[in-house]
C-alpha cells in the first residue's frame, strides 16, 4: 500500500508547487522589480534618472538626493511627515475603538435596529465618497482644510471595514464570559474594556496596520480636503519635482522610497499578525 500512495503523494506535491512557484515569480514582477527601480533611479543623477532605464547609476548621488528632497521648501517633507503621523494616529485609534465597540454591540445584541445598521454599514463599503457633498458638509461645521476634518473623513470612510472585522471576531468569543463578568458586577463599558478589548488582539493589530498604510498612503483626501500651504501630507509632496513639464525623477522616486519605507516596516513586523486577525473570524468555536 505504501508503495501506491508514494506516487500519488508526489503527484500532489508537484500540484501544489507549480502554483506556489507561479505566484512567486508574479510577486517579484509585480512588487519586488518596482521597488528595485525606485532605489536604482533614487540613486542616480537628474540627467542619468531621466532616461528611465532599469539600470545601475554610473554616477551614484543618493545621498545627495536624500538632502535635496528632505530640504525641499523648507522642509516640507518633514512637517508633511508630521501632518501624516497625526492623521495617521487619530484616525487608526478612533476607527479601533468605535469600530470594536460596535462591532461587539451588533454581534451581541438583537435588536430590531440591526437590520438598518448592517445595511449603512453595507453602503459604506459599497458607495464610493462623493467629493463635494463632503466638502460642503465640512464647511458646513468648520473643519475644511483642517487636520481634524481629513481625521473625520477617514474615519467615517473607514469605520464599515472596521466594524465588519471587529463583529466576525466577536462572533468567536463565548458569550459566558459576559455572563460571568456581569454576574461579578462590571458595568456595559467596564465589561468591554477589561474583558472583550484585550481579547480582540490579533484583530486590532490588523485594523491597526492595514488603515494606518491606508490612512498614511492617501493621495485624493488629502488632496481634495486638505488644501493649502501648510497643510502637506506625505503623498502631496509628490507635485513638488513635477513642474512645468521637467520631471526631476531622481528627487521623485527618492520622496517616493522615503514614504514607502514606513507602511514597508509595518507589514515586514505585523505580517502574521495581519494574517491571524484576517481569519480570526473565518472559522466559528
Amino acid at each position: 500500500m505504501s508503495t501506491t500512495t508514494a506516487p500519488v503523494t508526489n503527484k500532489r506535491a508537484h500540484k501544489g508547487l507549480v502554483p506556489g512557484i507561479v505566484a512567486i515569480l508574479v510577486s517579484i514582477v509585480v512588487f519586488i522589480v518596482p521597488f528595485v527601480f525606485i532605489i536604482l533611479t533614487a540613486a542616480k543623477t537628474q540627467k542619468e534618472a531621466s532616461l528611465l532605464q532599469f539600470s545601475l547609476p554610473t554616477e551614484f548621488a543618493f545621498v545627495e538626493n536624500f538632502k535635496t528632497v528632505i530640504a525641499t521648501q523648507d522642509y516640507v517633507l518633514i512637517r508633511a511627515f508630521i501632518n501624516s503621523a497625526v492623521v495617521t494616529v487619530a484616525a487608526v485609534a478612533i476607527q479601533v475603538i468605535l469600530g470594536a465597540m460596535v462591532g461587539y454591540v451588533l454581534q451581541r445584541r438583537n435588536s430590531k435596529w440591526n437590520v438598518v445598521i448592517d445595511l449603512f454599514v453595507m453602503m459604506g463599503l459599497i458607495i464610493p465618497p462623493a467629493v463635494v457633498p463632503t466638502i460642503w458638509v465640512l464647511q458646513g461645521v468648520g473643519l475644511y482644510k483642517t487636520l481634524a476634518g481629513l481625521i473625520a473623513v477617514h474615519v467615517a470612510f473607514g469605520l464599515s471595514f472596521c466594524i465588519m472585522l471587529f463583529r466576525a471576531f466577536v462572533e468567536t468569543i463565548p458569550k459566558e464570559l459576559d455572563e460571568a463578568a456581569i454576574i461579578d458586577g462590571a458595568s456595559p463599558m467596564r465589561l468591554f474594556f477589561r474583558v472583550i478589548f484585550p481579547l480582540l488582539k490579533s484583530t486590532i493589530v490588523t485594523v491597526i496596520v492595514v488603515q494606518a498604510v491606508s490612512v498614511f498612503n492617501d493621495f485624493t483626501y488629502a488632496l481634495y480636503f486638505l488644501p493649502g500651504q501648510g497643510n502637506e501630507t506625505v503623498q502631496l509632496t509628490l507635485y513638488n519635482f513635477q513642474s512645468q513639464g521637467l520631471n526631476q525623477w531622481n528627487l521623485l522616486f527618492m520622496d517616493v522610497l522615503l514614504i514607502t519605507i514606513p507602511p514597508l516596516i509595518m507589514f515586514a513586523f505585523f505580517n502574521r499578525q495581519i494574517q491571524e486577525g484576517m481569519t480570526a473570524g473565518a472559522v466559528k468555536g
